[in-house]
Order: structure tokens, then sequence, then C-alpha cells
């Protein structure tokens, strides 16, 4: 067997197969149940990264702000000027070396020339223009080393288009001044609205080495802002002497063609209005005046806008800005910065909502993200997939009765008939059998079937009880308060799914109960839930649940209550009475509707999370008095036992 490996095109599936809709759903499944929309819980998702699949933008924005860190210490503000310093002191030190030795005439006065040498870089290479050179290679080295600077005072001052410039004699001046005419008349000309894309396809004909690989030019001019922006920012974190001695620098090196400066200033104020988020004169944030390495003023520019490129992809990932979205993201620069597999977590994170959408768990709705009827039911799912780890080990049994014969429902199966089963002859098997025992004792073809007891074959069948439940759940302010609220959710979530999956005959009604009390959607479930009212009205609950039971008479019918508390109101007419400590009108309605509702037959299971003292007194009592029962839970453990019971009060 042969296997290539490649780089990610794109059209690959960067979760790969074996991720699902309900995974991606189980790992926001607290943020939903606390009320976060879709779109804030999968942001939440990608802040902290799937565990064992990608690194979230948090871990990524961390990394780059210590590569970041590390890559500051590198060089230095000062680099540039320190560099020129000391390959003039080379210089100075080779041709004072030579006067020493030298016997000519003019030595004592090269000697004194050098002696009135300024100590600034720019007066410096202005003095050596005019001295009068006693070592010739020391001379030569002077003049490489200002050709050089010349160059590099280009490249750090206008990037690509130093291009231009070619050897900086007189013809090269001047076109780089006709190129940088051309550039601001383009930009003048698409200010005005008008279409500049054939002026720009003549002008990556005419300057090739400037326009390079730019397809527009907006590409081309973003790209310029880049690098003029970088010198910007280096030459504010100078101090007031090496920004001037800069200036007087780049001034001697490029010559005092006024033309040349004027329109370098109009593109440069151009570009700053056109990119002003590239912060210019900004600074550089962490950098320090020197470094472990120095380099050219070119080099140093470089170094500036690494750390600037850095500084971007750091806010990008941290999207904590308005307006942020993922794709703000640059994966080439995540790719270079940090290498192949962050790349490839990046591009799993922007594939989540994908993810969601295509199972159909998630919809674009007016701009907006939400859950669709099947991403509830598979966060019901996942729910009950989390709380069933913890309640019961193998398979799951249903809650049905195997019985034969009567009323029940054919299973497809059957199986020998047994002394004392109901007569529910499989006949098909029953001759079957025969027929085949017949052949096995060597019978003719052809010849009667005669039946045997053990021939006979029972048609299994199985008689599915029907059950209804209503769950109420407290949605009083102290669920919150005490942290039970997503845990009674997700239990709600894990019914709903359990009775769809796997007792599709059974009916289960969520009841939410505050002041007053409301049925509840699924789709209800995944918001704050809890409200901002005083009063626990289990009356209320008790009514309600009551109403929706009394359809499905002869079903087994059980009332499932999840609270923190006792009742702290009650229904005075249409209105909602609330009193703490409860009154005991609020207590004595309570209970006489929970009475009232167990002689319909129905079953009390009341689940008391923390609570105080007082509530537990009145639930025992209320549930002694109506033949129910009443559980103490951790939180851990409340969906583990709301299950389990569930499935075995329906054996």
């Amino acid at each position: 067997m042969r296997v290539r490996y490649g780089r990610w095109t794109g059209t690959q599936d960067p979760l790969g197969a074996d991720v699902s809709a309900d995974e991606v759903l189980s790992e926001v499944t607290d943020e939903l149940l606390e009320g976060a929309t879709p779109e804030e819980a999968l942001r939440g998702l990608q802040q902290r990264g799937i565990q064992g699949r990608a690194a979230g933008l948090d871990d990524l924005r961390r990394r780059v702000e210590e590569a970041r860190r590390r890559e500051a210490q590198r060089m230095g503000l000062d680099a540039p000027l320190q560099q020129v310093a000391r390959d003039l002191a080379d210089i100075i030190d080779i041709e004072r070396a030579a006067v020493e030795l030298s016997t000519s005439d003019q030595a004592a006065e090269r000697a004194a020339h050098l002696d009135r040498l300024p100590d600034d870089v720019p007066g410096r290479i202005s003095h050596l223009e005019e001295h009068d050179w006693e070592d010739a290679r020391a001379e030569a080295d002077f003049r490489e080393l200002v050709e050089k600077l010349r160059r590099d005072v280009a490249d750090a001052t206008f990037g690509q288009l130093a291009g231009a410039l070619g050897e900086m004699g007189p013809e090269d001046l001047a076109r780089t001044r006709d190129m940088l005419a051309d550039l601001n008349a383009m930009i003048a000309k698409r200010d005005r609205g008008e279409d500049v894309s054939g002026d720009f396809e003549r002008f990556k004909e005419q300057y090739p080495e400037v326009a390079g690989d730019a397809s527009s030019l907006d590409e081309l001019l973003e790209e310029l802002a880049r690098r003029m922006a970088a010198m910007s920012a280096l030459v504010s974190g100078m101090s007031d002497q090496q920004r001037a001695q800069l200036a007087e620098m780049a001034d001697q090196l490029l010559g005092d063609d006024l033309d040349l400066s004027f329109e370098a200033s109009e593109l440069q104020q151009a570009l700053r209005r056109e990119f002003p988020e590239l912060g210019w004169g900004d600074g550089v944030p962490g950098a320090a005046p020197s470094g472990e390495q120095s380099g050219s003023l070119s080099e140093t520019v470089d170094w500036v806008q690494h750390l600037q490129e850095m500084g971007d992809l750091a806010e990008a990932l941290g999207q904590d800005y308005p307006g942020a979205r993922l794709e703000d993201v640059d994966p080439e620069a995540v790719r270079r910065l940090l290498g192949e597999e962050a790349a490839t977590d990046l591009a799993r994170l922007r594939e989540i909502e994908r993810v969601l959408e295509e199972s159909g768990a998630a919809q674009r709705h007016q701009g907006r993200l939400e859950l669709t009827p099947r991403g509830i039911r598979l966060l019901g799912e996942r729910s009950l997939a989390r709380i069933y780890e913890r309640a019961i080990s193998g398979q799951m049994g249903g809650h049905r009765t195997p019985a034969v014969g009567g009323e029940g429902e054919p299973t497809g199966s059957t199986r020998p008939l047994r002394f004392g089963d109901d007569f529910r002859v499989d006949v098909t098997r029953t001759v079957s059998n025969a027929v085949l025992r017949q052949a096995a004792e060597g019978d003719e073809p052809g010849s009667a079937v005669s039946l045997r007891h053990e021939d006979f074959a029972l048609a299994e069948a199985e008689r599915r009880v029907r059950a209804v439940t209503v769950l109420l759940l407290d949605m009083s302010f102290s669920m919150p308060l005490r942290g039970n609220w997503v845990p009674a959710k997700r239990v709600a979530l894990a019914l709903q799914a359990l009775v769809a999956s796997r007792f599709p005959e059974d009916e289960l009604f969520v009841v939410g109960f505050s002041d007053y009390a409301r049925r509840l959607q699924p789709s209800d479930l995944l918001v704050s839930g809890w409200e901002r009212v005083y009063g626990t009205n289990m009356q209320h609950a008790f009514m309600l649940a009551r109403r929706l039971l009394s359809p499905f008479a002869g079903a087994e019918q059980q009332v499932v209550m999840i609270t923190d508390g006792e009742p702290t109101a009650h229904l005075e007419g249409d209105q909602a009475f609330f009193s703490w400590p409860p009154e005991r009108e609020t207590l004595a309605l309570t209970l006489a509707e929970a009475q009232r509702l167990a002689r319909t037959g129905t079953t009390l299971n009341v689940f008391l999370l923390d609570h105080d003292p007082g509530a537990a007194a009145f639930v025992e009592r209320m549930v002694t008095a109506v033949g129910g029962r009443i559980f103490y839970p951790d939180l851990d453990d409340l969906g583990t036992l709301v299950v389990r019971d569930f499935i075995q009060g329906r054996g």
C-alpha cells in the first residue's frame, strides 16, 4: 500500500468524518443551557478549542504573544545607527593607522581632519565625503558603505518602490519621481470613483519591479502602507537626537530632489488616510533600544514590520473588537508563525458552524444562528448520554412488559410453545418446523404433514405500557443562585430525548414554575429560563400538571418535581400571592392541590436540591401525605437518579 501526504488545500474536511454535530453540541451544552445564544456558545468553543481536536483561539493567541515577546528581544530600535557607527569606526581606524604610519607631506593634515570628525553618524559621513584618504582600501570601504547605506535607506523608506531606484543615479531618481507621481494620480482617480484597472495594468508593465505580484492597486497600496508604517513606528521609537540623525542621513543619501520628496510625502499622506489602522507613528510596543542582534536600517524595519504582523495576528485571534470575525484571522500568518498544526487547528475552528448547519442542527435565520428542532433533539441526546454513563452500566432496558398472546404487539420473533402459554401460534413457523423434522426423519417428499407438540412455535408479543410524565422545574431565582438550574435543564432535555428515542408511546410535558407555572417547549430550555421574580408557586404547578394529565386516563401517570425550596406563593384568583416566610394558607393550598393530584392515581416524586431545613420539612410531609417519594441528590447525581427512577418505574 502506498500513502501520499500533502498540504491541506481547503477541500478536505479538517474535522474528519468521525466528528459529528452532536459531539460539537456536547461541547457547548452548558453554555446553551445557561442561556447563551448558539453564536455565543460557538464563539466560546472557538476560544477554548476542542479537547483532543484543536487548540482554541486563546491558546493560539498566547503562543503568538509569546513568540512576539521573544522576537522583540532579538533586535533594538537603535540597531541601525549603532551598526553604521560601528562600520564607520572600523573604516576610520584603518585610515588613522595608515596616516600614523605615513611619511607623506599630507599625513599631518589628514590626521587633523580625522581629529575633527563629529560624533554623530550623518556628520561623520558628510565629513568623510570631503576627506583626502591615505589608505585606498579604507576609501573603497567607505564608498561601498555609503552606497550600501543609500540602498538601505531607500529600501527602508520605500520598500518595494526602491526597486525603481536602480543605481540611484539622476535617471533612476527621475524614474522614481515619475513612478510616485503615477501612483498618486491613480489614487486620486480612484478616490473620484473612476476605474483604474487599466491604469494599474499599464503601471505594472512600466514598473514590474515595483508592482511585483500585486493583482490590484489596493493590494499594492496595502503592501506599501505596511512598509511605510513600520518605518514610521521605528522612527517614533527613537530618541529625538536619533530621529534627527536618521532624517539627516536620509537626506544626504537620497539627495535633495524636491519633486521626489513632494511625491513621496503625498503618497505617505494618502496611505495614512487609507490605512489608519496601521498605527502610524505609534512606536513599537515591547521593543527596547538594543537587543541581542543588530542590523541595517532595512533589516530593522523588516523586524518592526514582523512585530506589527504578530501583533495584528494576536489581536485578530483575540476577537475582542467590534465586528470581529474568525475570517479576520489570516491562516497563512498562523502557518508562518506557529506552524502547520496551528493552521490546521484554525481551519477546524472555522468549520464548526458548517458542521452544525450541514447536519441540520443549526441554521441562519435573519442573520442569526439558531438551533433547529433536530439540534435541540441532539442536545437532549448528548445530555442523556452524559447522564446515562452514570445512571446505568450496560444496555438500558425498555419500559416494556414482555408478554405473549392477548393484546400484545408481535415482535417478529418466535420460540417453542411451553405449557401454560397463551395459545398464539405462529402458523408459518409451526408448519415449517414440522416439514423440516419429517424430512430429517426420512419421510417421502409430498407426504402429509403431521404436527407434534415440539413443532408448535409461539408468536412472541409485548404489551407496551403507556406512561405520561409531567416534569416540574423550579424557575425561581434561588435555582441559579445555588447553581441548580443548568443540571435541572439538562435532566429535562435528557428525559425528552429518552422518551422520543426509547418510549415513543409515552408523553412528557415540561412545566416551569416561579410565581406562576407555564408549559415549556424544548426550545424554551435554551434561554436563561430562571426569572427574577419572587415566589415558588407549587400549587399552580400541580394544577397545571393535573390538567395536562387529565386526557390520559388509564395510562401510568407521574409527576417529577425538581426544586430547591418550599412553596412561597399561591393563587388568589388569577393573581399570585407571595410571602416569605410562607403563609399557612400557601402551605395548605399547596398540600391540597398535591392531594387532589394524587387522587387521580398520579405518582409524585420530588427531587429536593440544595435547600433550607424548613423546605425539607414541608416537602417530606407533603410527599408522605400523597404516598410519593422524596430524593436528596447531589447535583452530580441528579440526572442519574431521575433517569434511573424513570426507567425502573416503567418496568
